[in-house]
């Protein structure tokens, strides 16, 4: 599977990615540019998004692939309630809030389950 993630904490990313992304091919980036520019250059199945980003807030991401009409599903994958009830509000489709990211492979199987 290829998972765009999105997110500004290269600890966090690192750890996610060799726990329970290992079997998937993983791209990271840090920006809403970045994420903008990938999605421009390659299919992806899921997009994980978080919502503090180092050029503004997820949301703007969110906002602009549901203005492509893209069908790229995205988990809205913030530390807050308040960030991912945000990503959620503009256009995310699931949310595994990173304190549960033991459950990420679940929420995204659910997530493409669903889209079929």
């Amino acid at each position: 599977m290829r998972i765009l993630f999105v997110d500004n904490h290269p600890e966090f990313t690192s750890l996610v990615t060799q726990s329970f992304l290992h079997n998937d091919e993983v791209e990271i980036v840090p920006t809403i540019a970045g994420a903008r520019a990938a999605v421009q250059a390659a299919a992806f199945d899921v997009a994980l998004i978080d919502y503090d980003l180092d050029d503004g807030k997820g949301v703007e991401f969110v906002r602009w692939v549901r203005s492509m009409r893209a069908q790229l599903r995205m988990v809205a994958v913030s530390a807050r309630v308040e960030g991912n009830q945000a990503l959620m509000s503009a256009g995310a489709d699931a949310v595994c809030a990173k304190l549960d990211f033991s459950g990420i492979q679940r929420v995204i199987g659910e997530l493409l389950q669903a889209s079929r």
